[in-house]
């Protein structure tokens, strides 16, 4: 590969970084990639050996081979070590040149970076990836956020590497083969980049908007991520400790959930772990996997900025802190010796409950995407990334973690009603989870009974109940707060704002002390 021939590199050659490269190169694009560990450059030479794909020494060397404006994009874990790469990036880039962020960064941190590459005029873009090794190598989900310049920049590459899925297919995933991009499609004129790959097939990718909504994007998909993670664990406690199901029976009913309206890519993969064994004990595997579930952060961010835009995201909070409790070792095996529970065993014909279960799980995920949604839909506002939300549906229908069946319905509601303030108002969705609501509340019912922990789908029943209620008793909090602290309260019959002394309207009762 003679110099100054490859249209894009990647610093990072990580499991995720080398796949996406092998991906790119598959599809006739010159790639070069770079990591500080030079034995996985050399690794990566000789996987894609035959292929258009090359490894750097440096970041100089890198910079120096790609075409001009020159594309670079970052696979490195997010915070400091995105900063400590752009220092030694920056230095060897030329005004014009692309820099693609494509780690779990938090959002703000790439607000900052776009300001201080924009004082270069160098473009910046922060793009969100779903898919894990798999979805790299052969179709992830993509997120691009940031000048509109850049994205145009590298579309065709995109485009050509992202996850395809049938237009309009009710199936989550119907995945078609690769639509290559040539890599003369770079370097066409507008008309041609704006082009749909196909007039049937959907590539999961699409520019989302300015700043940081790339990364806005990816945040919540996370949170929703967490929220369902949880809700399927809770399932599987039901099904294990509660109707006393083995691996084998619990991995038939996840494929069979899966393969109607269920149809998701956490319910087919929950179904292949229950089928795996473990070679050093021959148990199966998930018996013998510690129950402590790590997490990097995406998920607590999520909350934490529904918490700042005033968004409740319940099942997504409920995800975060059991994993916290998960992580509570020590004072859980104390508290299983010192704290009795319920003693009831389960009494109904396990056969006869599963619908009820899976209607239950159809619902709280239905709701957990709709908070999620939510979220974007405020913050879209907040922030004026001007999210195109059916945009976000379409693109997590494949090569994505939360792919869903449920996601062509997502799509349609957005496409029909776009500043839609919530999922659950769609006609068609308002009645998917309204018929299962019954469902939720036995399952719910059961769960107590027999002493199981079930805070993703009772959180989530609570997010539908006071969604749904025209009065909330928090009237008694804002009494309560301008009680004792002269925090002033509204009325319902007329405006303004007013403080009551409240003690003085009760005589004969003692004072508070203070």
């Amino acid at each position: 590969m003679a110099l100054n021939l490859f249209d894009l590199g990647l610093v990072g050659l990580g499991v995720m970084g080398r796949n996406l490269l092998l991906n790119m190169a598959d599809h006739g694009f010159a790639v070069l990639g770079y990591d500080k560990d030079l034995a996985k450059g050399k690794a990566l030479e000789q996987e894609g050996a035959g292929k258009n794909v090359a490894a750097a020494s440096d970041l100089a060397a890198l910079v120096s081979r790609l075409k001009s404006p020159r594309a670079v994009l970052l696979l490195v874990p997010a915070g400091k070590v995105v900063d400590a790469v752009l220092g030694e990036l920056v230095p060897h880039l030329s005004r014009g040149d692309l820099v693609i962020d494509s780690g779990n960064s938090h959002f703000k941190d790439t607000e900052r970076r776009l300001k201080e590459l924009a004082e270069k005029d160098i473009l910046f873009l922060g793009m969100g990836i779903s898919g894990g090794e798999a979805g790299a190598r052969h179709g992830p989900s993509l997120m691009p956020g940031g000048p509109r310049a850049g994205y145009e920049r590298v579309r065709p590459i995109l485009e050509a590497v992202a996850a395809k899925v049938e237009s309009g297919a009710r199936s989550a995933e119907r995945e078609v083969g690769a639509l290559r991009a040539p890599p003369s499609a770079l370097h066409s004129p507008p008309s041609a980049l704006h082009s749909s790959p196909s007039a049937l097939h959907s590539s999961c990718v699409a520019y989302l908007g300015p700043g940081a909504c790339g990364h806005y994007v990816k945040m919540v998909h996370n949170g929703i991520e967490y929220g369902l993670m949880q809700l399927l664990a809770e399932v599987y406690d039901l099904l294990h400790r509660g109707l006393g199901f083995d691996c084998p029976k619990m991995a038939k009913v996840f494929e069979q959930w899966g393969q109607g309206e269920l149809d998701s890519f956490l319910v087919e993969i929950t179904a292949k772990i229950f089928r795996k064994t473990d070679p050093k004990t021959g148990s199966f595997l998930v018996d013998v996997i510690s129950d402590v579930a790590r997490q990097k952060g995406t998920g607590k961010w999520t909350s934490q900025e529904a918490f700042d835009l005033q968004v409740p995201f319940l099942t997504g909070d409920a995800a975060v802190s059991m994993r916290d409790l998960s992580g509570q070792e020590e004072a859980r095996r104390a508290g299983s010796r010192a704290l009795l529970g319920a003693h009831k065993t389960f009494s109904y014909e396990p056969e006869a409950f599963l619908p009820h279960l899976e209607a239950a799980y159809h619902a709280a995920s239905v709701m957990t995407y709709a908070q999620g949604f939510a979220l974007m839909q405020a913050a879209s506002k907040k922030h004026g990334y001007d999210l195109d939300l059916a945009t976000v549906a379409r693109i997590w229908r494949g090569g994505c973690i939360i792919r869903a069946a449920v996601l062509e319905d997502i799509c349609r509601a957005f496409e029909a009603q776009p500043a839609l303030v919530n999922l659950m108002l769609d006609p068609k969705l308002a009645q998917e989870i309204t018929k299962r609501q019954r469902d939720l509340r036995f399952v719910l019912r059961t769960a107590i009974d027999l002493g199981i922990p079930v805070p993703a789908l009772a959180s989530t029943l609570a997010y539908f109940d006071a969604y749904r209620a025209a009065r909330l008793p928090t009237n008694l909090i804002q009494a309560q707060r301008d009680f004792f602290g002269a925090h002033m309260y509204e009325r319902i019959d007329e405006p303004g704002t007013y403080h009551t002394e409240w003690d003085e309207m009760q005589p004969g009762l003692p004072s508070l002390p203070n």
